[in-house]
């Protein structure tokens, strides 16, 4: 047997795991919208998406010659080359995937298919020149014309969709408003006429162009007709529906929705299983030549794939399967959905100096154009797009039915467009920025949220760009190394891959099962409609989330400490860890802080909130002061300094089990919420504090003879000191602003 059959069989074996992956990410492509509107449930969904997959997997093929011969020439490069070329694009695609997939990123399979052959191409070309390959040059290699326009149009599609995302819905809001319920009787039938014909259109002359299902050619000769009698039909589909009180967005939303996922599979197949298909078109007119592996040139490939529609078929029933039982789907939509969402929510991303200036700069620009705009349009503009008059279908839903509607419908129509015009737009560009645009263009990015979502843009496009980065080196080292090691390097990365996927999904399960145990109070807390119940529940949420923060602060002093007394480097590294990612954890009780206020209405809700975020504070601030404490003694063991004199050891020993008493009984007073003890406790902490005042004094004031004086640690001695008491300072405020948040307001 040819050893190549078995590289072969390996390349469609991560081709498996590239689908499954692949659509896990792509997921928020086709469902966000109707997800965050919640249209419908989420398992009749997944069924509308899978029957797309299914039927748009059967004709995909159009878009095989990407991967056949769009980024390198095939006429001068040997059957050893082009394999190796597929087997490091599709080794550093299984492994980029997943990587995005864990981190809830939506990422481009596109853009990583398409510089994965890139690298991949670029590497084996240069052997080629550096081995010798007669007159031949690296624009003869490498199909640099294609490439380049496949890379234009991908990057070209966020601009776009972006721009005609803002653009139709700031349209369709000033015609609809946020109240469009009572507009429906006026332009449902226009409305609905236009989304659905666009779609039907699309569907009909991209989508299935080329499929088993044929066009009729009556309606192929005259399409302006038949997109103009469509029309008449679905206006007056949907003015029936609306005559019978049934919802006509969400018709659209479920045709959107089959349309997107049938555009995905017809054009994004080919990001995971084109190359394998080349791969094995490759390995025929190899065994048809005769020849060996470096001597077969593959001009086969030069000629368009012959359609395998089982194996088309078959990877559209992988990719149904694996988005139906996909949990790192749904947590790679919750990121599409939490970026355009309308209300507060749980902004998954920080800020960002750029997301900040670009914040600025829009306001300003804003505040020039209402300037120039007369006073009766802005007056009848801002009527019109009154956000505070938002209604929603569900109460949980991230945005209305309008604006779903118009995501799918425009998402479809470009999508479908890049395929008619066989030009890989890339998906996830493509619907992730039409939801951002129309996401702005319906204030859902307001001055509170701005800045927190334009970093997450900025994060996710950022990866898109990494993504194209690492694909392309990582395929170009990959590919190198397995045409030089030959087959067992190829073996030894694909069995290394396996190991690394296994891994993953391991650690991955585990990390669900975490959240799965955690009681989700957060979460719970956005979705309670009951104002009253909403006080209480986030008092008892941060009751938990400070108390335990204390808990990690006294064990983080003691353990500082006594290393610091016993030069323990493995202990302070510890601490150090620990306290990376307690700081995440502060970071994101201060960044919950702001959705849970949004929710509070309370009598005293003002004061509620200034104490949630005051409190918060407090507890960074704390943070801070630990922080302060603990890099010092690091630094100082680390370098293996002078090491702290025997008084000094004692001083800190018993500093640090008066600290941790205190520390612990605040962090059990918040944690029970009984404040009974809190005088006197809060007299212990600053009775304490001017203990500790008292020590540094007089050991700033201490002679010492001068052939004992060692500055370093004379000076770290006095550095923790004055840090100590500062965390006792604050450990005494933050018991004071939660009292006052939890109990009173005295």
């Amino acid at each position: 047997m040819d050893i190549y059959v078995v590289v072969i069989g390996m390349l469609f074996l991560l081709a498996v795991f590239d689908l499954i992956n692949g659509v896990s990410n792509d997921a928020s492509n086709f469902l966000n919208s109707a997800v965050g509107s919640r249209a419908f449930g989420f398992k009749f969904l997944i069924a509308i998406a899978a029957a797309g997959i299914l039927i748009g997997a059967s004709f995909s093929s159009g878009m095989m010659d990407v991967a056949r011969h769009g980024i390198f020439q095939p006429q001068h490069f040997t059957f050893a080359e082009i394999m190796a070329i597929c087997a490091g694009a599709m080794l550093t695609d299984v492994i980029l995937l997943d990587i995005f997939n864990m981190l809830g990123l939506p990422t481009s399979t596109t853009v990583s298919m398409v510089f994965e052959l890139l690298g991949g191409t670029f590497s084996l070309s240069l052997i080629k020149l550096h081995r010798g390959a007669g007159e031949l040059s690296l624009g003869d290699l490498v199909n640099s014309e294609k490439a380049l326009s496949v890379i234009i149009a991908i990057f070209t599609s966020v601009a776009v969709a972006f721009v005609f995302g803002w653009i139709v819905q700031w349209i369709s809001r000033v015609v609809w408003t946020f109240r469009y319920k009572p507009r429906e009787k006026y332009f449902i039938a226009v409305f609905g006429g236009i989304s659905l014909s666009a779609i039907f259109y699309f569907v009909l002359f991209q989508g299935l162009k080329g499929s088993a299902i044929a066009v009729p050619e009556v309606l192929a000769q005259n399409r302006l007709g038949t997109f103009l009698g469509s029309f008449l039909v679905f206006a007056a589909l949907s003015e029936l529906l609306f005559l019978l009180k049934r919802n006509v967005f969400k018709l659209i939303v479920a045709a959107g929705t089959f349309s997107l996922a049938l555009s995905f599979a017809g054009n994004d197949l080919v990001n995971f299983i084109g190359v394998p298909l080349t791969g094995l078109s490759a390995f025929m007119a190899y065994a048809d030549s005769g020849l060996s592996a470096d001597q077969a040139m593959m001009t086969a490939l030069c000629a368009s794939e012959k359609s395998l529609w089982w194996i088309l078929s078959l990877a559209g029933v992988i990719m149904a399967v694996s988005l139906a039982t996909s949990r790192k789907a749904r947590n790679v939509i919750r990121t599409s959905v939490s970026l355009s969402s309308q209300s507060s929510s749980e902004e998954l991303f920080g800020t960002s100096p750029i997301a900040r200036a670009f914040v600025r700069y829009a306001d300003l620009l804003s505040s020039v154009v209402r300037g120039i705009v007369p006073f009766k349009i802005r007056n009848f503009l801002n009527r019109r797009l009154d956000a505070r008059r938002l209604q929603l279908e569900e109460s949980d839903a991230a945005f209305d039915l309008l604006r779903a509607s118009v995501n799918l419908m425009l998402a479809s129509i470009l999508i479908s467009l890049g395929t008619f015009f066989k030009l890989p737009l890339s998906t996830t560009y493509v619907t992730f920025m039409v939801a951002m645009g129309s996401s702005l263009a319906d204030k859902a990015w307001g001055r509170e949220s701005a800045v927190y979502r334009i970093t997450g843009v900025f994060s996710v496009v950022g990866g898109w760009f990494f993504t194209a980065f690492a694909a392309f080196v990582c395929a170009f080292m990959v590919s190198g190394m397995i045409f030089w090691g030959g087959i067992p390097v190829a073996f030894l990365l694909f069995g290394l891959v396996v190991c690394i996927l296994v891994r993953s999904s391991v650690r991955y399960r585990k990390k669900e099962k975490e959240k799965e145990s955690a009681p989700g109070e957060f979460q719970t807390i956005l979705e309670e409609k009951d104002s009253q119940k909403i006080l209480p529940m986030v008092q008892a949420y941060y009751s938990k989330g400070w108390g335990w923060f204390l808990v990690f602060v006294e064990d983080s002093v003691l353990d500082t400490l006594k290393a610091l007394a016993n030069e323990d480097l493995e202990t302070l590294r510890y601490v150090r860890q620990r306290m990376k990612q307690e700081y995440k954890t502060l970071h994101r009780l201060r960044h919950e802080g702001f959705a849970c206020s949004q929710k509070m209405f309370h009598e005293e809700t003002l004061a509620k909130k200034f104490f949630l975020y005051q409190t918060n504070d407090f507890a960074m601030s704390l943070y801070f002061s630990l922080e302060r404490v603990h890099k010092p003694c690091l630094n100082h063991v680390d370098n293996h300094l002078t090491p702290l004199g025997e008084s000094q050891k004692k001083v800190l020993l018993e500093l640090a089990e008066e600290m941790r008493d205190g520390i612990e009984d605040s962090a059990r007073m918040i944690l029970e919420n009984d404040y009974s003890d809190y005088a006197g406790l809060q007299n212990r902490l600053r009775a304490l504090g001017t203990k500790i005042v008292g020590i540094r004094k007089t050991a700033m004031q201490q002679k010492v003879p001068e052939n004992q004086m060692v500055a370093s640690v004379n000076l770290l001695f006095l550095t923790v000191l004055y840090e100590c008491r500062a965390i006792l300072d604050a450990t005494g405020y933050l018991n004071k602003s939660s009292k006052k948040m939890m109990t009173d307001l005295v």
